[in-house]
């Protein structure tokens, strides 16, 4: 039990000297990496649709090639 709740306090620790690192040394203003993290998290979003909707347009494809006679 020593030894995880070690661990435990390790990972606690270091998450929370790297979240303050991040934070003192990161070049942009809150409301730009705000911003920047929304668009790309659209883009992200954008690129998995399309994604999909490709994937789904092969498959369908597929079975239908499948239930040709």
């Amino acid at each position: 039990m020593n030894r995880a709740t070690n661990f435990l306090f390790g990972a606690f620790l270091g998450g929370l000297v790297g979240a303050t690192f991040a934070l003192l040394f990161t070049p942009k203003s809150g409301a730009e990496l705000r911003q920047e993290i929304i668009d790309y998290t659209d883009q992200v979003q954008t690129e998995i649709k399309q994604a999909a909707v490709t994937k789904r347009q092969e498959l369908e494809a597929q079975l239908a090639s499948l239930r040709r006679p």
